[in-house]
């Protein structure tokens, strides 16, 4: 079986105000979920309108990541309430959240991301973490959410720093799925990777634009944010497993079990992991075009304040055991890491990010 869309997707601006017909028809008792006080007017927008039409709302909160402990809490408010879906409304975490609590309960889920920093909205996948915000393991959900709502106006209010990260997140799309999928003889899922292919084009082209430009009237800004939330999960769900995830996914998996002060967000992790990835490719494949990759990375990253190192998410890799944490994490059992086409060893790993953290990269 493979899930590949939502059943149904609105998407420009008003999006929410176009889908309320069909969520009306879909839902009697739905509760919204959500998470920070910044999103909360546009979740009251979602209340109040579902109100004005006749369904009997409740809302819970989420306390910290897409954690067990908050799926179990929010799982008993929908039983109490007697909701017969969930409308996930924020970040991914909220929208991973929301799917796993309604997949569990045989009901349906309806996403309205709040910004284009993952593809969390489209996707039958749930990630789960600690409450500290370390990676546990990632949930294959039986369907991807029955409604997906991304309204534009909605996007427009998140701050640029969540667009910079959907634009990390969707770039590893293709340079994960073409090292792991090239050689697979099935017709989707290389036509998943050329979508990749296309989707890198189009964010290496126009994402610098879309970050430092207006919303209004500004197409490179459409293009990146569906691109981000939409067309990235579209290459999953067509791929497959294989087509979502590589060593950039398995490194950003390790790092997060570093705790820090600092909380960053999932492509801003996923895109140090890809410049990662590419030196490890450059080592152990003989990928002579790596080097030129990271490059290329590197001027559009800085453009977006992205993250570039370990060390500027916060984390020394030369204290506390940290490097010997992360190569054994990245390299557990089920770790995506070993989707690639050549064997890693620990010391792959080490000698990788020990030498990526002091050289100076010049572009």
């Amino acid at each position: 079986m493979q899930s590949i869309s939502p059943e149904t997707i609105f998407r420009g601006n008003n999006a929410w105000q176009k889908s309320l017909p069909q969520i009306t028809k879909l839902t009697k008792s739905p509760l919204i979920l959500g998470r920070g006080i910044h999103t909360n007017n546009l979740r009251n927008i979602i209340c109040s309108d579902l109100e004005n039409n006749k369904l009997n709302v409740n809302s819970a909160n989420l306390q910290f990541d897409c954690c067990y402990e908050d799926i179990s809490r929010v799982k008993n408010i929908v039983l109490k309430n007697k909701n017969d879906s969930v409308i996930a409304a924020g970040g991914g975490k909220v929208l991973d959240s929301g799917k796993y609590i309604a997949a569990s309960l045989d009901i349906p889920c309806i996403t309205v991301p709040f910004s284009a920093s993952t593809c969390a909205g489209w996707t039958a996948l749930s990630n789960i973490y600690t409450k500290d915000g370390q990676f546990i393991k990632d949930v294959a959900l039986g369907c991807c959410p029955k409604v997906l709502v991304y309204d534009h106006k909605f996007i427009q209010t998140a701050p640029p720093r969540t667009l910079a990260s959907g634009i990390a997140d969707a770039l590893a799309k293709w340079y994960e799925s073409s090292i792991t999928s090239s050689t697979i003889d099935d017709g989707l899922v290389q036509q998943a990777i050329q979508i990749s292919r296309v989707l890198r084009d189009q964010l290496l082209i126009e994402g610098e634009k879309a970050f430092k430009g207006q919303y209004e009237n500004n197409p490179s800004w459409r293009n990146t944010v569906e691109a981000c939330g939409l067309t990235a999960g579209l290459v999953g769900g067509i791929g497959g497993e294989k087509c979502r995830t590589a060593a950039a996914h398995a490194i950003h998996n390790s790092i997060t079990q570093i705790i820090t002060p600092n909380k960053f967000l999932h492509g801003e992790i996923v895109g140090v992991g890809l410049l990662l990835q590419l030196r490890l490719e450059e080592m152990k494949n003989n990928n002579k075009l790596a080097d030129q990759s990271i490059k290329q990375l590197l001027v559009l990253m800085k453009e977006l304040n992205l993250p570039t190192t370990i060390a500027e998410l916060g984390i020394n890799v030369f204290e506390d055991n940290n490097l010997e944490k992360i190569a054994e994490f990245t390299l557990r059992e089920k770790s995506e890491i070993h989707f690639l086409p050549f064997e890693i060893y620990k010391q792959d790993i080490i000698e990788v990010i020990a030498n990526f953290e002091q050289q100076e990269i010049k572009i």
